[in-house]
């Protein structure tokens, strides 16, 4: 069990689900010379079997518009990037706008992005407390043909949960791979200030992050959702994932915790549980030295010379069963720690983790 002390650094990312829903939409889409349809016909044949929350969005509204998808062939998926197949003979990519750009020989000039970038974004009729991203579309022989904006609802507790984990000392920094307008949005209106927030990271780079901070001495308890937050929960001291549409996951399979509530707010739950687990170790291994340092002398027979007493053995064990009793007992009033039910039907593997200094 790790005890969380005042540096441990808390990481969440943005836009599969971590802050917000984790249910993003097709807000808008926009493209240079072709019709919205054919760029989310085409968009929705490249991820119609990936697995990926943006991924379902886009086959989603294709299938809302009732589009008949293209066969495609040779799919390949980059995690924190994007993905590829051949639709009708020519490789089509959807991702991220660099990682869309460097596929293919033609380049779109970078005004061109730039106004293509803000017409997507233009487009979207989101509220304000929405993370908004643009994710791109590119196809062999033309590069870049449009773009697609996606749109995820702010979580309702994410906000009070940055807040009762800084009131507890814990810093909060944000990295994701989402872009950057996006991500400052979110971070803003949760309250992480801008220099702890870092914006369109690899999964490698969220990892080095993680180990610079280590090397730095901090204790590092990651939350995250999704494949891309894999490696970092698996290198984070403690890795928290949160669970999505009741199915085992990449961030699952590597994390120490499991919060099957899907709500943010159970992160604190979490960490106080954790607390006052570690309480009751401390307590009970107290008692136990104290109990012990006092009793085994008398057992073996100190006060008998002056005191003409001794223990018998009956007596003797029944005073170990009584030591034991103490501790268990001690131990199950864990039970009347906040809500029972809440972090018991929340919490679902807590394995073991390195204790803090």
């Amino acid at each position: 069990m790790l005890e969380f002390h005042s540096n441990i650094t808390l990481f969440t990312n943005v836009q599969t689900g971590t802050l917000t829903e984790g249910k993003p939409t097709v807000s808008s889409v926009s493209s240079f010379t072709y019709d919205e349809s054919e760029i989310l016909q085409i968009a929705a044949a490249v991820e119609r079997t990936a697995i990926h929350p943006i991924a379902k969005a886009i086959v989603k509204k294709a299938e809302l518009l009732n589009l008949v998808l293209p066969e495609t062939r040779g799919q390949l998926v980059e995690p924190g990037f994007g993905t590829l197949a051949e639709v009708n003979g020519r490789l089509v990519a959807v991702g991220k706008l660099e990682w869309v750009n460097e596929r293919f020989q033609i380049k779109a000039s970078p005004s061109d992005l730039m106004a293509l970038e803000h017409a997507v974004m233009r487009q979207s009729s989101s509220p304000s407390n929405y993370s908004k991203t643009a994710i791109y579309v590119g196809r062999e022989g033309e590069g870049v043909i449009g773009a697609i904006g996606m749109s995820d609802s702010l979580r309702f507790d994410a906000e009070s949960t940055v807040s009762r984990l800084q009131r507890k000392g814990i810093k909060t920094i944000l990295i994701s791979g989402d872009r950057e307008e996006a991500v400052a949005t979110i971070a803003k209106t949760v309250g992480i200030e801008h220099e702890f927030v870092n914006a369109s990271l690899t999964p490698q780079q969220k990892s080095r992050v993680i180990s610079t901070l280590q090397t730095a001495g901090h204790h590092i308890a990651m939350v995250g959702d999704g494949i891309n937050d894999a490696p970092s929960l698996a290198l984070a001291d403690v890795g928290i994932a949160l669970q999505t549409e009741a199915q085992e996951t990449a961030a699952s399979d590597a994390a120490s915790i499991i919060l099957l509530g899907n709500r943010l707010s159970q992160v604190v739950d979490a960490l106080d549980l954790a607390q006052a687990t570690m309480a009751k170790v401390y307590q009970n291994l107290s008692w136990a030295v104290a109990y012990n340092i006092v009793a085994i002398p008398i057992a073996a027979g100190v006060l008998l010379p002056q005191y003409d007493l001794a223990m018998t053995p009956s007596f003797s064990g029944g005073l170990m069963a009584l030591s034991s009793i103490f501790v268990v007992t001690n131990s199950l009033l864990l039970r009347l720690h906040g809500s029972e039910k809440s972090w018991k039907s929340s919490i679902a593997k807590i394995s073991q983790m390195p204790a803090g200094p």
